[in-house]
């Protein structure tokens, strides 16, 4: 690669000041309404049409590539052209799934904590029910990471959405924070399954995430040798000089146990770089803001996790006091039905094989209401100028905000989508007309309700494809960061037509896709 070339490309991704909060919003609403495309197909199309590859890529993977490239100045367009379709569809009758009949149900006074009571305090361990809108929303952002790392490499991809230099906005400065902020999430199965992981001894926990993020810092090493050695065109004031995202998705587990003391923006604006730790100053300062967003991740994880909002919660409390007395059994003559009064919670049947039943639409609410104060956050921030504006550079604490309000808001919309497309009472909180007292379904109606849906594939349950690529994330980053670097080494990307890039790219996500699909499977690597 020639010098003047890499000085060229260097410079065709450097100097952005982004684009604006709405704009990115209506970029990524594409994406949602390419599920409720995807939704209302499922639920019209017969049980025996199961959507394949291709059509699985063309509705879930096109309007991605579209929204950011062809499309990206005029996303109203595009969610038009998703929207007409789905209400069409709307207008069908639905498949026919199934009646619940009364007597599946059980009236009581008993709320989601009725079962076992506690026992001289002690806390068991649970199996999380499966969470088709995390895994939705995790897969799309995987795959509009996958696109934007490729497609900012050529002039189809608006300068708008590539990373802002210091202050501002853009899908690029979103996605770094939303893998961040996802990782999170799921950081926080091992304390909703027992939060008395949070008193373990430290050194195991500490020796134990050292493991597990080894291998993720060997590859940030190793990236950053190969940038080096093939005179690779890179971005400094996005990381620095050495660093790169892989180091930083590598040392935020271990700072959530460290807990990294806080440090200065000045450092990061002003300094020379005339040591390594100058010259890499943006990746070490930031690591403090991305801690922030991946406990904010962690936090969201553990309401929407849970069978209910306030399962870990009130766990949290039992452990908090181990001593306290024993509370009996609820009974259908018992008094209240709170969620938050009353020591008592659902803990584990060790012999059961079955996950606790969802009650998703509690699970939306509660997150609402922690959309809206993000945005009120955020919203004010930016009145007052607190933070000086938002910076990916700085991960300062508008950055933080509107990460945690943007995933908040569109993990809220998947699950709203699969409560809006796939209903049961069987993921929803049920109440009594006559006796406005909750009902629970018998456990027989249940097991046999969650049998009947597994021989329907397609009942509430994430995209194939999706759930193929949320299933090895990590390693689909890998490879389309290596299939990246291969395009431009090959390629004078930032001279090619829109049409041609179209077509590379094109090929770039069927390649990826048809990879997560056949491996879909097996899990080849766990972090």
């Amino acid at each position: 690669m020639s010098d003047d070339y890499k000085a060229s490309k260097e410079a065709f991704v450097s100097g952005m000041t982004g684009s604006s909060i709405w704009h990115i919003n209506a970029v990524s609403l594409a994406a949602m309404l390419s599920v409720a495309l995807h939704s209302a197909l499922r639920t019209r199309l017969p049980p025996n049409r199961p959507l394949h590859l291709t059509s699985e890529v063309l509705l879930l993977v096109a309007p991605l590539l579209a929204s950011v490239t062809i499309f990206a100045n005029a996303p109203g367009m595009l969610c038009l052209i998703l929207l007409i379709p789905t209400t069409l569809l709307l207008l069908l009758p639905r498949r026919e799934s199934g009646t619940y009949l009364p007597s599946s149900v059980t009236h009581s006074r008993a709320s989601s904590r009725e079962g076992t009571a506690l026992k001289d305090g002690a806390l068991g361990t649970i199996r999380i029910p499966p969470l088709p809108s995390l895994t939705t929303y995790r897969s799309h952002m995987l795959f509009l990471t996958f696109i934007c790392i490729l497609a900012v490499d050529f002039p189809v991809f608006p300068r708008s959405l590539a990373k802002c230099e210091t202050f501002g906005v853009s899908m690029m400065d979103l996605g770094v924070g939303s893998f961040v902020f996802s990782q999170g999430i799921v950081s926080a199965i091992p304390l909703v399954k027992n939060p008395a992981h949070l008193t373990d001894p430290l050194l195991p926990k500490l020796t134990s995430v050292l493991r597990k993020c080894s291998p993720v810092l060997l590859l940030g090493l190793f990236r950053t040798i190969s940038v080096k050695g093939t005179e690779y065109p890179e971005h400094v004031t996005e990381y620095g000089v050495h660093w790169n995202f892989f180091i930083t998705l590598a040392l935020i587990p271990i700072l959530q146990v460290l807990l990294h003391p806080l440090m200065v923006h000045t450092f990061v604006l002003e300094a020379p770089r005339t040591g390594l730790v100058s010259a890499n100053k943006e990746g070490i300062i930031s690591l403090t803001g991305y801690l922030a967003v991946h406990l904010l991740g962690l936090s969201t994880g553990t309401l929407v996790l849970a069978p209910t909002p306030s399962y870990f919660r009130r766990r949290q409390q039992a452990l908090a006091h181990p001593r306290a007395t024993p509370s009996r059994p609820r009974t259908p003559s018992s008094d209240s039905d709170s969620d938050d009064d009353a020591p008592s919670l659902p803990l584990p049947d060790p012999t059961s094989t079955e996950a606790p039943r969802r009650e998703n639409d509690k699970t939306a609410t509660e997150l609402c209401s922690y959309a809206v104060l993000w945005w009120v956050c955020l919203g004010l921030l930016k009145l007052f100028g607190i933070g000086g504006g938002v910076s990916r550079r700085l991960v300062n604490v508008q950055y933080v905000a509107w990460v945690a309000a943007y995933n908040t808001t569109f993990l809220l919309g998947y699950l709203v989508l699969d409560l809006f497309f796939f209903p049961s009472p069987m993921s929803k909180s049920v109440y009594s007309p006559t006796s406005k007292l909750k009902v629970h379904p018998d456990p027989d109606v249940l097991k046999a309700t969650r049998h009947l849906r597994g021989q329907d594939p397609g009942a509430g349950s994430a995209p194939a494809l999706l759930e193929a690529v949320n299933k090895n994330g990590l390693v689909l980053f890998l490879l389309a960061n290596v299939a990246t670097g291969l395009i431009n080494l090959s390629l004078q990307t930032m001279y090619m037509s829109d049409t041609s890039a179209m077509v590379v790219l094109s090929l770039y996500c069927f390649g990826i896709s048809a990879i997560a699909w056949s491996c879909r499977h097996r899990r080849l690597w766990r972090f």
